[in-house]
């Protein structure tokens, strides 16, 4: 029988680590978490959830006594025959991503590996980092600290996860295809089974060089903007175009399967942690190698350009001296995550501009209310104080499903010629009428 690794470690315990940590021991993997944050280790011991992510804390309750925490090196090492490192990865200026978080957690890892004298242990990194950092950096850093050759003495994988906060759980565990860079085929195959393993949806998996797996992992990524801001190009052009719906035609133009209709949906711009700094990333890889990246250059133009345009249609129906309500904050619904949010983005350019401006989101008010210093910006706690407020102008800027109840009941709460801007069209077909109130799809 070929050998299989049963107990793993997972370095780095955030919204990413976390959920990989519970979902191997909700399998029946034996796993040992490890962060240098002693709260986060201290939420897992009492069977805590350490982050927000729906679906974790019944995760970490099904995972029982097989889900560990710790934050010594040597015990997390001692437990486990392979590590999944997930440290931060942050962009640095020029595009490119920092990997002194993951080469501290490799070299703690190694050490530990080497003085315990464990044979054929198993690293697999799965944060995003720049392509060549497998060959170039992490291998040759463990053979100097464990005095081994990697393929031989040890094995290195590049095993990035395609998850989308909010989702998370159902993402590791129900992959569209599970992507695998290895140093030798020994430790792909030993990948691969604990893969096997993790899924329930028996996905495609693919292996391949670590060098390979980098660059499709940010590809992935890149391709995806381009969909989005070709989408946001296309309203665009709609809006200028006598009786054109850029909806009716997405509708259509994603029953070719060439295209497919994912991420084909009018709306805002793309945010978040990974698409726009994944973005740029394929961008700086390129200029590195002497190419170009005309495309995914393009994207971040046109997603900039979708932030302005809302600004514009803002400013076209709001009244000055008014208050102007932002409703959705997080870039996305069910995740408290505000990185490159539109509806934080409108928040500080409406302050900037001058107006007065009421926020809300049903996860991410807390963050915005420490990010933002401004006076000019209010983050209720209630969405129905927004109601309360002299305001005219809301704008859905994150379509959480909730605002769509909110809004078929607030017909008597609305003032006479109040405007909705509401560019997912959450409202379609429900927004309140005999008010004089506008309902706006379209950006201008």
């Amino acid at each position: 029988m070929e050998p299989r690794i049963q107990k793993v470690t997972v370095v780095g315990l955030g919204k990413l680590g976390a959920c990989i940590a519970a979902a191997l021991a909700s399998r029946g993997f034996d796993v040992v978490g490890i962060d240098l944050d002693p709260f986060k280790v201290d939420a897992l011991r009492r069977r805590r959830a350490p982050v927000e992510e729906p679906g974790l804390q019944e995760m970490i309750e099904r995972a029982s006594s097989r889900l560990q925490a710790t934050t010594d090196w040597g015990e997390a090492v001692a437990q486990s025959d392979a590590a999944f490192l997930v440290p931060a990865t942050p962009s640095l200026e020029d595009g490119s991503f920092s990997n002194d978080f993951l080469l501290q957690a490799l070299r703690a890892v190694g050490g530990e590996v080497a003085s315990q004298k464990k044979s054929r242990y198993l690293f697999v990194v799965n944060s995003t980092v720049t392509p060549g950092s497998c060959d170039a950096g992490f291998k040759p850093l463990l053979e100097e600290t464990m005095n081994g050759k990697c393929g031989e003495d040890f094995g290195l994988c590049y095993n990035p996860e395609f998850i989308a906060l909010g989702d998370v759980i159902r993402g590791l565990l129900e992959p569209d295809f599970v992507l695998i860079g290895e140093s030798d085929e020994q430790s792909g195959a030993l990948l691969e089974d604990i893969n096997r393993r993790l899924c329930t949806n028996s996905p495609a998996i693919m292996r391949m060089s670590n060098v390979n797996a980098e660059l499709a992992k940010i590809s992935v990524n890149c391709f995806v903007t381009m969909k989005v801001s070709f989408v946001n190009q296309l309203t665009a052009v709609a809006a200028r175009l006598p009786g054109a719906d850029a909806r009716v035609v997405l509708e259509a133009i994603g029953k070719d399967t060439r295209i497919g209709s994912s991420y084909l949906k009018a709306g805002l711009g793309y945010g978040g942690p990974c698409f726009p700094r994944d973005n740029r990333l394929f961008q700086y890889v390129a200029r590195a190698t002497g190419a170009e990246a005309a495309l995914a250059e393009a994207a971040d133009r046109i997603n900039e350009q979708v932030n302005q345009r809302l600004f514009e249609t803002v400013r076209a129906h709001a009244r000055t001296g008014e208050a102007v309500a932002v409703l959705g904050l997080a870039y996305k619904p069910n995740t408290s995550v505000i990185e490159c949010s539109p509806g934080v983005w409108l928040c500080e350019r409406l302050a900037q501009e001058g107006w007065s401006v009421l926020a809300h989101d049903f996860a991410a008010g807390e963050a915005v209310a420490r990010a933002l210093s401004n006076g000019r910006v209010r983050v209720c706690s209630d969405p129905q104080q927004v109601f309360q407020q002299d305001c005219r102008t809301f704008v859905v800027t994150c379509p959480w499903p909730a605002y769509r109840d909110i809004f078929a009941k607030a017909g008597p709460l609305l003032q006479p010629g109040s405007v909705v801007i509401d560019p997912w069209a959450l409202l379609e077909g429900i927004a309140p009428r005999g008010r004089n109130l506008v309902h706006v799809c379209v950006l201008a």
